[in-house]
């Protein structure tokens, strides 16, 4: 354990998958800078996010509790994020990102002391209008991470940082649509599309995936790994920053992801709401102080980044997570939840994993029916059945929804963005 004056710096990518990193074994050079990042760190193999998708898996591993404790029924965020622990302990608190399932509009406010989430909405009627223009003549409906590190480093050249700090990043450009910067576009496709061209081969992917051939499917890999290229510079150039400002060499630093991205693995693309490895298998690398390397095999989610950040700076977590760098001999169960959607928006997808194993269910929430597959192990089938049947213990309230009220130019990002 360390003192509780270490600045805490958390990163997390938007649909990165683990297998497309160069420190993952991947083919490609995709990823230099946290290739070497990962050298002087401790990188999990094996870490899972807790869901699939953005509206559970963030809310997890902001909180450090499951998706049925930390959201309600319409993904507001209802629980203490670790911004507001770290802010009882006197650490300054910002976050920096663009995407509109986690404005303050479903409370990821919560905690901070600034907040940026790209949506400059209620404060004036001609900046709301100007930001609706611009984004519909760029076709671009995120900020980049070079406007990310911009506005993230302009807080910290504004704050006293002989004080405690905690830092959020949260970068977009790896979700789809998948169209890098010029330079980046063709670096391993070999042939450049438009903005506009690939929003709608990413939507027909998503919608109709069998009809997506094997060239419009490696395409759609090429502008992928040109958006980590792009997004693993402007993280480097973050940490060098950050470096220049002697900020890093003490910090805990944590990067992650919400979740992956499927390419036709299973049928699907995009993220879906399953919990197959390619969409919940991703990288997790963490500098504690001292810049200690290793590689870590036991399975790890990110459920355990708030107890990993609260384990390093002396506190108590009281969570359902564990610190991820917790001495720990042999295997480990994690587990992963995700709640279906249109009609399947009555089913609860449940896994565990351990390093070698995985347990699968679907829970019909009507009927709390359950059904298993891929259990060959039956000790491991036993602790997914206690699992679900305290998850069900955990779900309270007489079942009716709060009101969502979500400013239309949210819902048109989202829309832009794939999810609507």
């Amino acid at each position: 354990m360390t003192g509780s004056s270490n600045n805490v710096i958390l990163i997390s990518c938007d649909a990165l998958r683990a297998d497309h990193l160069g420190c993952y074994g991947y083919r490609r050079n995709t990823t230099p800078e946290l290739d070497e990042f990962a050298q002087g760190s401790v990188r999990f193999r094996n870490a899972y996010s807790v869901s699939s998708h953005t509206r559970e898996a963030v809310p997890a591993l902001m909180t450090g509790q499951y998706p049925d404790v930390a959201i309600d029924s319409k993904y507001h965020l209802v629980s203490d994020t670790i911004a507001s622990r770290l802010s009882e302990h006197g650490y300054a608190t910002a976050g920096f990102h663009s995407n509109p399932y986690l404005s303050r509009s479903y409370n990821f406010d919560r905690g901070f002391d600034t907040f940026d989430d790209d949506l400059y909405l209620g404060q004036h009627k001609i900046i709301a209008l100007a930001q609706r223009a611009l984004d519909k003549l760029r076709n671009r409906h995120y900020a980049r991470a070079e406007e990310i590190n911009r506005r993230a480093l302009a807080w910290l050249d504004s704050i006293d940082t002989g004080e405690p700090f905690f830092l959020w990043n949260h970068y977009l450009d790896t979700h789809g649509p998948y169209n890098p910067p010029a330079e980046y576009a063709t670096l391993y496709a070999d042939r450049e599309i438009s903005g506009r061209e690939a929003q709608r081969l990413y939507k027909r992917a998503i919608n109709d995936p069998e009809s997506i051939t094997d060239d419009e499917q490696r395409l759609l890999i090429d502008l992928y790994d040109g958006e980590i290229k792009y997004n693993d510079e402007y993280i480097g150039r973050f940490l060098a920053s950050l470096r220049e400002r002697e900020l890093l060499e003490d910090a805990i630093v944590l990067i992650t992801a919400d979740h992956g991205e499927a390419f036709g693995e299973h049928g699907c693309y995009g993220h879906p709401r399953y919990l197959h490895d390619e969409l919940t298998h991703v990288p997790m690398i963490v500098q504690p102080p001292g810049n200690k390397a290793s590689v870590l095999e036991a399975p790890t989610s990110t459920l355990d980044i708030a107890a990993t950040i609260l384990d390093m700076i002396g506190r108590d977590a009281d969570l359902p997570g564990e610190s991820a760098l917790a001495d720990r001999d042999g295997d480990r169960p994690v587990f992963l939840q995700v709640q279906g959607e249109d009609n399947h928006s009555h089913l609860k997808r449940y896994a565990v994993r351990t390093h070698q194993e995985t347990c699968r269910c679907e829970r019909d929430c009507g009927s709390n029916a359950v059904e298993y597959a891929d259990c060959a192990d039956q000790g491991l089938r036993s602790e997914l059945e206690t699992h679900v049947q305290e998850r069900i213990r955990r779900e309270t309230g007489d079942g009716k929804r709060p009101s969502e009220n979500v400013d239309g130019n949210i819902e048109r990002r989202l829309e832009a963005l794939g999810y609507k």
